[in-house]
């Protein structure tokens, strides 16, 4: 493996044009012309910023959430906080499969912006680690608007030694989705534990249908994240305090053995990956699967072009959402607590910044234009500040079709999903790990492991230990 010079980012290179969905499909040569369009313009866009006064009146600020509806919502909240402050705002989207090339261009250039926006947890650590932050501001931020006002676990992911590094604005969760009416027939508990998962899986593995459709193509990053969450939920860590790879310890050799054993005997066979366990759950071929919130919308038939295809939902389009319980955190036999997969994104203000005035436009973000930013995709925008949940319950949800979750899911269901910020946890960035994960997503050593338990090929163990030769092999190359 050669040098590791930039990220691959998991979740949204897989989002049909949005946050939640497939995967980007482009030719290389397209992709390395967007990045260097992208980067002209983005720097461009900047200004010179060698003598920034830091209450400046016109800020840049640079948005991961990039999609032309969701650039039309930014520039409404901006128009309102510049009539409000005088302060203008240039805007400039960039796409996060391009962030890394995109700010190391910047950065050289000296041409960083004032503030970037629904920034992931390891793209937040790869900015610390390079020195581009600004790790004052947000704590500053976060005080000013009430520091109990913010999901405490959120909080956490954003700190590094004691700082802030980012204001935590939102988070989606992966899930575990189950059909509720074949676990009432069958007195199942709901799957929250390894044990419950697997007896479900194993009793509801019958008549044409799946116990569970689980992913498990080796080369599609969903497969990670999936296995992520299961991993963690056992107390599996990608790398110790220290910053040792330590995926052949106990914990993972289980969650190894645990995820292949429900992939062999009791999931669909092939290489099922992001769009086939979408699709066979939404067949009504399979009792559960895992899933990020993103698919909540979809469910419940607000989107035309991933609708679900079950017999009943023929008849009644909401019939698989109401029919389909939720579970947020597992917890494996080794696992201290219960834990969750999910991304955090942040708000974070740049080495360079105006600050005054970068800290005026986050706060206002955060605050007066809040439930705007979150109502872009409610569904994956869970807001990390307390207070706003009855807002976010009437949000619409949806593409096609606009309509609150509160009118399809149960309170119960809801009340969960606000509150999963709280369980999340992530391979690697407590330990300050960032840029590791970015590039192990970009290579994708785990899910090529596990592909191999699920052959046959190798035993957990040998799995186990393959894995963490490569992360150590990714992290000896990456350019520190």
């Amino acid at each position: 493996m050669g040098k590791v010079t930039a990220f691959s980012w998991p979740h949204f290179v897989r989002r049909l044009g949005r946050r939640g969905g497939c995967r980007l499909r482009r030719q290389r040569f397209l992709a390395l012309l967007s990045v260097v369009v992208l980067a002209a313009a983005a720097l461009s866009a900047c200004g010179d910023d060698s003598e920034r006064a830091p209450d400046a009146k016109q800020i840049t600020v640079w948005t991961e959430e990039n999609l032309e509806d969701r650039m039309a919502v930014q520039k409404q909240i901006i128009a309102d906080f510049q009539r409000r402050t005088g302060i203008t705002v240039n805007l400039v989207g960039v796409a996060e499969d391009q962030f890394s090339q995109v700010v190391t261009s910047a950065a050289a250039a000296g041409k960083l912006p004032d503030v970037i926006g629904a920034l992931p947890l390891a793209a937040v650590r790869e900015l610390e680690a390079n020195d581009l932050l600004d790790t004052e501001t947000p704590g500053q931020i976060v005080d000013k608007l009430g520091r109990d006002t913010f999901s405490p676990r959120a909080l956490e992911l954003d700190t590094a030694g004691g700082k802030l590094l980012g204001v935590p604005s939102d988070g989606w969760a992966q899930l575990i989705l189950y059909r509720k009416d074949l676990f009432e027939k069958a007195g199942l508990q709901p799957p929250d534990t390894y044990e419950a998962l697997e007896a479900a899986a194993a009793k509801l593995n019958t008549g044409g249908i799946a116990g569970i459709t689980l992913a498990i193509a080796p080369k599609d990053s969903f497969t990670a994240q999936s296995f992520e969450h299961v991993a963690l939920a056992n107390g599996c860590q990608l790398v110790d305090d220290p910053g040792n790879v330590a995926l052949n310890s106990p914990q993972c050799v289980r969650a190894f053995e645990f995820y292949a054993k429900l992939a062999k005997d009791y999931s669909v066979k092939g290489k099922q990956d992001v769009d086939s366990t979408r699709a066979t759950y939404f067949s009504g071929k399979a009792a559960m699967t895992i899933w990020s919130s993103f698919i909540l919308d979809e469910m419940a038939s607000l989107r035309k072009d991933a609708l679900p295809t079950c017999q009943e939902c023929r008849a009644d389009p909401e019939w698989l959402a109401e029919n389909t319980g939720v579970v947020t955190a597992l917890k494996g036999p080794d696992g201290s607590a219960p834990a969750q997969y999910g991304e955090i994104v942040s708000w974070v203000v740049t080495r360079d910044a105006a600050k005054n005035s970068a800290a005026r436009f986050v706060q206002y973000m955060m605050d007066e234009g809040y439930e705007k930013w979150i109502g872009m995709a409610p569904e994956g925008k869970f807001p990390t500040r307390k207070g706003f949940e009855d807002t976010w319950n009437k949000l619409p949800a949806g593409v096609d079709t606009k309509k609150p979750l509160a009118e399809v899911y149960p309170a119960d269901v809801l009340d969960a999903l606000r509150k999963s910020p709280d369980t999340f946890a992530r391979w690697g960035i407590p330990q300050g790990q960032g840029k590791l994960v970015g590039a192990t997503m970009g290579e994708l050593p785990v899910p090529k492991a596990l592909s191999g338990v699920v052959e046959g090929s190798l035993t957990p163990q040998a799995a186990a230990e393959q894995a963490k030769t490569d992360v150590e092999t990714i992290k000896r190359g990456i350019r520190q």
